[in-house]
């Protein structure tokens, strides 16, 4: 009897993680598809997409180590150079649920030009996510130099 106990009470505890395990998995997939958004909408300058990505008091932490508010990185953005140009591929991305926050990890190449000089740069990105009011928004990203 104790046997049988412990098979239902271990069957209703897995089937509970894979009900649970599903909804994660779509929030996994919707935050993928924002960050790639996120980097298409970098790509065409498309600050009105970019703002309705990121929550008004987002924390950006450039790969030198400054902060941005949302503000002056939306305004970097049109002030940009043609040929500043830059191309964001992702490498990899994870994203790890909790409730109502999802943080994004993964590497992502930036290759561009800047002053008329081309670069490659490799950085670790860590972004957080929340879900306020049915909507997920990005209040905090930054971006680590990869070393080789």
């Amino acid at each position: 009897m104790k046997m049988l106990r412990f098979v239902v009470l271990t069957g209703a505890m897995f089937a509970s993680v894979i009900a649970q395990d599903r909804p994660s998995s779509d929030v996994e997939s919707k935050i993928i598809a924002m960050e790639k958004a996120w980097n298409q909408a970098f790509k065409l300058r498309d600050s009105k997409a970019l703002n309705a990505l990121l929550d008004d008091d987002v924390v950006l932490v450039n790969d030198d180590g400054s902060l941005q508010s949302k503000t002056a990185f939306l305004s970097a953005i049109h002030t940009a150079k043609p040929s500043d140009e830059q191309q964001v591929s992702p490498e990899s991305m994870r994203v790890h649920v909790a409730g109502d926050v999802a943080i994004a990890t993964g590497v992502f190449r930036t290759k561009g030009t800047e002053e008329g000089k081309p670069y490659l740069r490799r950085d670790r990105l860590v972004d957080t996510w929340v879900n306020k009011n049915g909507s997920w928004v990005c209040v905090s990203a930054s971006a680590i130099p990869v070393l080789h």
